[in-house]
């Protein structure tokens, strides 16, 4: 047993988590860049092919909701019938035509965003069930080094594949790889399931038993709170980021993709150690230890030397996903089977939601701060944030 590596790959469950990981994700991420540039090319205006980033984040808003809803309905025909239905909205992108059709464009993304979050509550529910308790940390960890992994060639094939043959063609491939992630969804064998009850209690009253309980959970808010504090001071640090870049080591604006390739191959292979850092110290430790390495990360960036930023680049890619992966898999062992799908939807949208808001807050506090003043900032938020683990 254990969650290494080794371990996690010789358990079918698990290697049909990796299987829609690797399907689902790389279409999801190779479609993401693609339908921002679709709608910079058919209306000429970055503000809008913003928004379609905007458009999938959203619906993260309502995670405690949707992930009521999930714990009311059959989990894992819900993961099949969510990515099917996934597959057929995007092939309605085939209508798009020019900029009178840009609206579905904006209509896919959205669906995509309300995708994620189904298809994750519904995943905490069937993991728990599907993988034994010592082996979620591993494959949380595998799962979040295949994702980190994806972003680094998916978005390349993404744009060459729009590049060549449109946008259109970029659709089909999202959609094909949905049709992969619910074959792996319907293959998998999880043991006993929660019993669904759709018919007692309000949605509303699901939804507030859901967040009533990850408040009550000293652990389990402590967790999430720590993941929620280093995700968005990550953002904080992005309008920082890009003037670390062209003031402090004078490179060209480009220079931000080797950058982004550091911090990816950072995240890969903070990924491949966290499982085993969760199985021997657990996950307050593995938490702490993420915030105080993307800390050092953000610190780091401050130094104006080329490898010294790269470096903490790296330290950033190793220490952001091991305080999500602690959280999550927290989540995932310590509340019951059927509070699970609400639990996890309402801890996903306390980490992730609020880096919309410090992005914003971070791109106005550069005008008013040194950048380096900025970076100072969210290393010690980012680091204070985790002291409640210690104790």
């Amino acid at each position: 047993m254990g969650g290494g590596p080794t371990a996690v790959l010789g358990d079918r469950n698990a290697r049909l988590f990796l299987g829609v990981t690797l399907a689902s994700g790389f279409g999801s991420t190779a479609m993401s860049l693609a339908a921002s540039v679709w709608v910079l090319t058919l209306t000429g205006s970055a503000g809008l092919a913003a928004l379609c980033g905007l458009c999938v984040y959203l619906p993260s808003l309502a995670g405690p909701v949707l992930g009521a809803l999930v714990d009311r309905l059959p989990r894992q025909r819900l993961l099949v019938t969510t990515s099917i239905a996934m597959a057929a909205l995007l092939l309605t992108l085939l209508a798009v035509r020019g900029p009178a059709q840009t609206w579905l464009i904006f209509a896919v993304m959205l669906g995509y965003g309300v995708s994620f979050v189904l298809l994750d509550a519904g995943e905490a529910v069937i993991l728990q069930a599907a993988v034994p308790a010592d082996r979620l940390g591993g494959v949380n960890s595998l799962r979040m080094s295949v994702q980190e992994g994806l972003k680094l060639v998916a978005p390349l094939a993404g744009a060459a594949l729009f590049t060549l043959h449109g946008g259109p063609s970029v659709a089909v491939l999202a959609a094909l790889t949905l049709g992969l992630a619910a074959a792996c969804y319907a293959a998998i064998r999880p043991g006993t399931l929660p019993a669904t009850r759709p018919g007692t209690g309000s949605l509303l009253r699901h939804t507030r038993e859901g967040m009533g309980f990850l408040w009550r959970h000293p652990e389990l808010r402590a967790l999430v709170a720590t993941g929620s504090a280093a995700v968005a001071m990550s953002g904080l640090s992005n309008a920082a980021a890009y003037l670390v870049i062209l003031d402090d080591l004078g490179r060209a604006p480009e220079f931000a993709g080797v950058l982004a390739a550091a911090q990816g191959a950072g995240s890969v292979a903070g990924g491949l150690l966290c499982g085993r850092l969760l199985d021997r110290r657990g996950e307050p430790a593995a938490a702490w230890w993420g915030a105080a390495l993307s800390a050092l990360g953000l610190v780091l960036q401050c130094v104006p030397s080329t490898p010294v930023v790269a470096l903490g680049r790296v330290l950033l890619g190793v220490g952001l996903p091991w305080t999500v992966v602690a959280a999550m898999t927290a989540v995932q062992r310590h509340t019951p089977a059927e509070l699970i799908g609400r639990v996890a939807a309402t801890a996903g949208t306390a980490v992730f939601a609020p880096t919309a808001l410090t992005i914003a807050v971070g791109a106005g506090a550069v005008e008013l701060l040194d950048h380096r003043a900025v970076l100072d900032i969210a290393a010690a938020v980012t680091f204070l944030a985790a002291t409640t683990l210690r104790r």
